[in-house]
């Protein structure tokens, strides 16, 4: 052939995936496009085999070899497939962005499945010039009378094509790098680039250092294992030396025995496994192998709790095994551990596009060639075999959790705490999977019992339904902490659910909105006779006058907390129940824990939000009921005194508002407005100076500040120097 220069072509109709090919994001990929292309040009080698159009030798082992020379800053890519002509380069190489494996499909399309071609895209080859100065093509073609070629380009427009002298069909591919890019020549981190992106590639990967020193190693002849290639026999004669015996003399003493030794090369090893487990029917594969395989890949040595094996060719290919692992709680650090792979060629872990959001937490592989890709093979397109594939997973996921749950209950239970996280997941995200979804999620008990949605509303109706005919199911998120107020509903005949998971406010959000005849209420979102509210109610023993002398006693010990707001009520409770009970509103709690694990909008408006919590004050407890009289003994004759007066300056204020009912505000005269204006503000002083004599009372008394510490301890609040002087005070408050 002729020496021959040119000017690489640019077809127009591919301009843009050219200009796509500079955002590969990382330069390692070059790796997996030329080995890509390596295993490409050996499949098709095999199918023209197949199909008579070239005989093959017998001995024929397709394999790629990748050899990397630190000292020279190369990397040399070689396969043993069907190579090109020196037309083929011109078209393949020469002409940027036609695809060869394009032209093979549509050339063969009547004789071959296509499937297990893989390099389509177009551009792989051009990845090289990431981390290479130059690059070289060494090629025979597998057509007869084919003369070998030699093409080279330095990164520019220009390229150079020249007789080779290639003696194998194959095509050997020698990249220069640039000094940015060394690393890659490196053993250890190409053999971890190819060991990511290849490691189940359809043919055989090796990875040698150029030029190294033959790895062997020499065993006895006697030693009957499986060997290597033998390339020499050794014999190696017994050594002595002179040594001193117990009496003085010298002699010669045998230190190493003669020898008859087998020296031998050692077997190289692939990098990758040709044939993984998802490629197999499913009926091939054990238990063990599966777990192996959950091991290997996602090392993690904890038993995945079940998988599934999707295996489909109709209407569209894919293949694969996703694993429900034991993540729990922190599944935000578990994502991304799906492999998206397109024929054995690894492409992503982002796999979002493809896999329903709420399956991004299982670990798995998928292995479609049906997906769509763009020239880095890493963004997913809209397209409607990727929705197919979707619905076709969430369906099987779906299918496979009913199966388990009706087939085999009792396990299916005692996975449901590492199951229900993806399940509420799925639920609140997937519509279509939330359909399925209800009949085999299940609810746990403080008693360990689990039932579904249905059963256990069938058990609780009876004597959880308030006086709005609501069914109300009472939950607690930690039983030991929260063990008073179970312990207070368990009393009361209620059941009490166990919700402690990430995602469970979401989940029964979710749920009130599709069953308006129910509702969540967990056992500390108020006092335990308005958790479920009955037509019956309790009267409280301190009136509405006694509780405004006893509000400014409360607040006068009410803690003090930048980041919690605390406010006082007064409830009717039962006489035995504790004096002081702290609750957190249901609504604004379940918000602010939302906005917790979500971003943006009104979840950033509730996160900011200090907590909330209710010093709910048991209206009809003896100690409070002793409170009240210390308070007033402690005032003496004057509260009685300045009660009356603020009784008789409210009541005044009612009467002005009675001869001035009706009148708008530009219709009263100045004098009615100053004289409203001076009974309001005499109400004010009245309270003012009530409440601030009562305040210095609650503030000597060492027993509201006791009740009020009790509840806050019961809720974990009690903490730092106020725990150390509630502790002092209890023990004073003993020796008493």
């Amino acid at each position: 052939m002729t020496e021959k220069h040119g000017n690489l072509s640019i077809d127009s109709d591919n301009l843009f995936p050219i200009i796509k090919k500079w955002l590969y994001s990382d330069h390692d990929i070059f790796y997996r496009e030329l080995i890509s292309n390596g295993c490409d040009a050996i499949t098709k080698l095999k199918k023209l085999d197949m199909m008579g159009e070239y005989s093959l030798p017998a001995d024929y082992k397709g394999k790629i070899q990748v050899l990397v020379n630190p000292d020279e800053k190369t990397i040399k890519i070689i396969d043993n497939g069907l190579g090109m002509t020196a037309d083929e380069v011109e078209e393949y190489i020469s002409r940027i962005a036609f695809s060869g494996a394009t032209d093979f499909i549509e050339k063969y399309k009547d004789k071959s499945n296509d499937d297990q071609i893989i390099g389509h895209f177009g551009l792989g080859f051009y990845s090289a010039f990431m981390v290479a100065d130059e690059v070289t093509i060494d090629t025979l073609s597998y057509k007869e009378g084919s003369t070998p070629v030699h093409w080279s380009c330095d990164g520019g427009t220009e390229y150079n094509m020249e007789d080779g002298d290639m003696d194998d069909v194959g095509t050997e591919i020698t990249l220069y790098l640039n000094d940015d890019c060394l690393e890659f020549a490196n053993e250890y981190r190409a053999r971890e680039v190819i060991e990511k992106y290849c490691s189940f590639m359809p043919t055989e990967i090796y990875l040698a250092k150029e030029n190294a020193p033959e790895e062997y190693e020499t065993i006895d002849k006697a030693d009957k294992r499986d060997t290597d290639t033998v390339i020499e026999e050794i014999h190696e004669d017994a050594k002595y030396e002179e040594k001193e015996n117990d009496k003085g003399e010298k002699e010669q003493v045998e230190v190493s025995p003669a020898k008859d030794q087998l020296k031998i090369v050692k077997r190289p090893v692939p990098l990758n496994d040709t044939t993984p487990l998802w490629t197999k029917s499913p009926n091939e594969c054990t238990d063990e192998e599966y777990k192996e395989f959950y091991r290997k890949v996602f090392l993690d040595y904890k038993e995945p709790l079940f998988w599934i094996h999707l295996n489909m060719d109709y209407p569209f290919n894919l293949k694969g095994i996703l694993y429900f692992p034991k993540i729990r709680n922190n599944f935000e650090i578990q994502k991304n551990k799906i492999q998206l792979y397109s024929n054995q060629v690894y492409v992503t872990d982002q796999v979002e596009g493809i896999v329903p959001e709420y399956l991004t937490l299982l670990h798995g592989v998928i292995d479609s060639p049906d997906i769509p890709l763009n020239v880095s093979r890493s963004y997913l397109q809209s397209d409607s075999n990727v929705k197919k594939i979707s619905n076709y997973i969430t369906r099987k996921v779906a299918d496979r959790l009913q199966e388990l749950f009706t087939t085999m209950r009792a396990d299916y239970e005692q996975k449901w705490d590492d199951l229900k996280i993806f399940i509420e997941y799925g639920i609140i995200t997937d519509e279509k999977f939330a359909e399925k979804a209800e009949s085999f999620m299940l609810w746990k008990t403080t008693e360990g019992k689990y039932f579904t949605a249905e059963e256990y509303k069938e058990v609780v109706k009876g004597n959880q339904t308030d006086k709005n005919g609501t069914v109300v199911f009472l939950y607690v998120d930690d039983p030991v902490e929260k063990n008073s107020f179970l312990e207070s509903a368990k009393a009361k005949g209620y059941d009490v659910l166990v919700m402690d998971g990430q995602l469970d406010n979401h989940y029964v959000n979710w749920y009130e909105s599709k069953h308006k005849d129910a509702r969540f209420v967990r056992v500390d979102s108020d006092v335990i006779d308005k958790l479920i509210q009955k037509d019956e109610t309790l009267k409280m023993s301190l009136s509405e006058a006694q509780q405004e002398i006893m509000r400014p006693v409360f607040e006068s010990q009410m803690p003090k907390d930048e980041k919690i707001h605390y406010n006082i009520s007064f409830e009717a409770m039962a006489a035995d129940a504790a004096p002081v009970v702290i609750t957190q509103n249901e609504f604004m709690r379940r918000m602010k824990e939302m906005a917790a694990i979500s971003s943006g909008g009104m979840s950033q408006f509730y996160s900011q939000m200090p907590d909330n919590f209710t010093i709910a004050v048991n209206g009809n407890n003896p100690i409070v009921i002793d409170i009240l009289a210390d308070v007033e003994k402690s005032y003496g004759d004057k509260l009685k005194t300045i009660t009356k007066k603020i009784d008789a300056a409210v009541a005044e204020e009612r009467r002005f508002d009675e001869v001035v009912k009706g009148k708008k505000e530009e219709e009263l005269t100045p004098e009615e407005k100053s004289t409203r204006e001076e009974l309001s503000k005499k109400i004010v002083t009245l309270r003012d100076e009530r409440d601030t004599r009562l305040r210095e009372i609650g503030g000597e008394n060492k027993l509201v500040k006791q009740i009020i510490d009790l509840a806050l301890l019961s809720n974990g609040l009690l903490k730092g120097k106020n725990l150390t002087e509630f502790i002092q005070r209890s023990i004073s408050l003993i020796e008493k």
